[in-house]
């Protein structure tokens, strides 16, 4: 059911006054990824999710705050250096949607380490140039644990983990989180299918056209 909710959830159209088709797409509002369609003048709008603040640092030593992503559309995704499986495939994957815009100053990409000890600066530059990921929008992030997974799971709603008995519990996920330019969360991709990727590089150029 839920794969079923989240393949509707995609495309939806929307016909505007003047008869014109639109494309839009929904908020996600809870962890579930239930979606919910608002009209932003509507008293609804105000109370939708956002992701909260953050500051974290990339590859290049650089701070990265909400502040950078004011105004601009961002995709957030959780990975770590040494991973073996899910991680290879996402990133390369993903390598797709940072080649599409790698010219948009409008649109970044955060990948957050979830094993930030180890994952320093100076590691995530290395991984970074063995990855080829040399698009100046892409930023791999480290930084205190705690506020990471606080992020991961409050904010991207990364996975269910609510528990403070197992806070700590290790964070591994596949998804690739479309944020809009006012924080809210309005997709979420499976990062290891590269159809999933691709309809995550649509959804980016429809958000690219709202208001």
């Amino acid at each position: 059911m839920k794969k079923l909710l989240f393949a509707l959830s995609q495309i939806v159209l929307f016909f505007s006054c003047s008869n014109k088709q639109q494309i839009t797409l929904p908020y996600f509002n809870t962890s579930d990824f239930t979606p919910v369609w608002l009209n932003k003048n509507g008293p609804d709008y105000k109370n939708l999710h956002k992701v909260g603040p953050f500051s974290l640092i990339d590859q290049h030593g650089k701070v990265i705050t909400e502040r950078t992503t004011s105004g601009k559309i961002y995709v957030a995704n959780f990975f770590f250096t040494r991973c073996e499986n899910i991680c290879p495939k996402m990133m390369d994957n993903l390598k797709r949607a940072a080649t599409a815009f790698a010219a948009d100053s409008n649109v970044l990409i955060i990948s957050h380490s979830v094993t930030p000890v180890y994952d320093n600066v100076a590691v995530l530059k290395r991984y970074a140039e063995e990855k080829d990921i040399n698009q100046p929008n892409w930023h791999l992030v480290t930084g205190d644990k705690d506020r990471i997974y606080n992020l991961a799971r409050k904010s991207y709603f990364a996975d269910t983990v609510t528990s403070s008995a197992i806070t700590s519990t290790f964070l591994h996920t596949e998804n690739l989180i479309l944020v809009d330019k006012n924080r809210h969360i309005r997709g979420v991709y499976n990062g290891t299918i590269p159809f999933e990727v691709e309809n995550l590089i649509r959804h980016i150029s429809i958000l690219e056209k709202e208001d």
